[in-house]
């Protein structure tokens, strides 16, 4: 659904765009068409081959950038970035990209993800005399790569990426490239274009089609791309790589209109309802989806099962996207606001509601009861993800087990709890099958830390980090 209004919040969304003479202003457009990713800041930063200007600040890319300000961001090539705050937590000091500038050139960073091993190597560096100007852990990269003794950058930035733990998908501007990373999972999405001339970069394609650039093809694990004005090369920074891209990126995070590893992010969910009206087949009335995730889910799960979708739910579309919203207490407040059941569609019938997951549950609890409290006579919740059992640590708001209600709860007792006449969670065999991805390594490997609490990364890292023996 709106992943419960709530608390499953994906970190951020990055673009940039390389050779191209408005470069801003296809950044601000590429920005807009990843506001889904975050809404609390914003920025874009440009060069014009000598100097580095920046803009950004808190609120959505409409509400930061004016006219004058897009005028003034002059130069042909830029990065931009969405925040949702995770690690480091708010403030307009955390807002991306952050400029760092010292006597050998400035150096602009965005950063989608995050970094597990980010205090240990912030009190290492601490240590060594850096003063940190944010409590970001994207800021961690720029003093590696400063502190390097190695002569080239790109051996620098290849020494700095191998101390890093975690998720991450750079954005790295010099006032003459532009340089892209991926970390050794893939965690997060990251793809490149070509608008004419131009390369562009971005957490999701969807933003290529926003700004008529075509998709040439996903930023592998472990590589480096470097483009500057004599075009493009690929560098391997680590061999030691395993593919493991977020599976809610597929069930909830990125657009629908967007394609992860070349599968239609559409097309997957709704092939989990199909999946999952194969797993729980029920005889009610009529389907529906919470908008807007949900909603492929829920077309798939009413082509398989035969009983008829229909719009059982609302979203008012004047109002934010709520669950954003970094308290509980806003999350749980824009429900009310957020959605209206159709009584006309709901009232007698026995309605299948399709979720694409359950965190709290709060959220779930109340629109069971907002369903039946407008005539519904049966409410079965069906979730096209298995349930979240444990945390992430790579860039998603779920830092703890306690805060998740299948942490330490039954499915039963789930169900108890938001007053739904049954309650059925897509398998994880399930979901592999829909998603096409039975197969892991290679090009098909997915994290499912969320649902079966095993990492892809080092877990000692969690606690106490790694150097892996990095030359200040």
């Amino acid at each position: 659904m709106l992943a419960e209004l709530r608390g499953l919040n994906e970190e951020c969304g990055v673009f940039g765009v390389w050779g191209h003479h408005n470069a801003a202003h296809i950044t601000y457009y590429g920005l807009q068409s990843l506001q889904h990713r975050g809404q609390e800041g914003t920025g874009i930063a440009v060069t014009d081959g000598k100097q580095i200007h920046i803009k950004k600040g808190e609120g959505l890319v409409t509400e930061v950038f004016s006219k004058n300000d897009m005028d003034d961001l002059q130069g042909t090539g830029a990065i931009g970035h969405v925040r949702y705050a995770t690690a480091g937590g708010s403030g307009p000091e955390n807002v991306q990209p952050l400029l760092f500038k010292s006597q050998t050139g400035s150096l602009a960073l965005a950063h989608n993800g995050n970094l597990t091993n980010a205090t240990v190597l912030r009190s290492l560096l601490e240590a060594e005399g850096s003063i940190f100007q944010t409590t970001s852990d994207t800021e961690v990269l720029a003093h590696l790569i400063k502190r390097s003794k190695r002569t080239q950058f790109i051996d620098q930035m290849k020494a700095a990426l191998n101390m890093l733990q975690g998720a991450y998908a750079y954005l790295l501007m010099t006032e003459t490239e532009l340089i892209v990373a991926l970390d050794p999972y893939g965690l997060r999405p990251l793809s490149i274009g070509r608008l004419g001339d131009s390369y562009v970069v971005a957490s999701e394609t969807c933003a290529f089609d926003i700004v008529g650039a075509d998709y040439i093809r996903d930023v592998q694990p472990g590589e480096m791309l470097i483009i500057n004005h004599d075009g493009i090369r690929s560098e391997i920074f680590t061999t030691q790589t395993q593919m493991s891209l977020c599976t809610m990126e597929y069930v909830y995070f990125s657009r629908p209109d967007s394609d992860l590893q070349e599968m239609n992010v559409h097309t997957a969910r709704k092939n989990l309802g199909k999946q999952l009206a194969l797993e729980a087949p029920i005889d009610a009335d009529v389907v529906t989806g919470v908008p807007d995730s949900s909603i492929s889910a829920a077309i798939g799960y009413a082509e398989e099962s035969g009983i008829p979708y229909e719009l059982g739910l609302i979203k008012n579309r004047y109002v934010g996207r709520t669950f954003i919203q970094p308290t509980q207490q806003l999350r749980e407040q824009g429900v009310k606001m957020k959605l209206s059941p159709v009584r006309g569609v709901v009232e007698g019938k026995r309605v299948i509601m399709v979720d694409d997951s359950i965190v709290r549950g709060t959220t779930s609890r109340r629109i069971v009861r907002m369903l039946k409290k407008a005539g519904a006579r049966e409410v079965h919740v069906v979730i096209s993800s298995p349930p979240i059992k444990h945390p992430c640590f790579y860039g998603i708001d779920t830092s703890s087990r306690e805060e998740l209600i299948a942490g330490d709860k039954s499915v039963e007792e789930i169900r108890q709890i938001i007053g739904a006449d049954s309650l059925t969670f897509l398998s994880v065999e399930g979901m592999l099958k829909a998603l096409g991805r039975e197969q892991s390594g290679g090009m098909k490997g997915s994290c499912l830390a969320c649902f079966t609490g095993k990492y892809p990364t080092e877990r000692e890292t969690f606690a106490v980090g790694t150097t892996r023996g990095f030359d200040f």
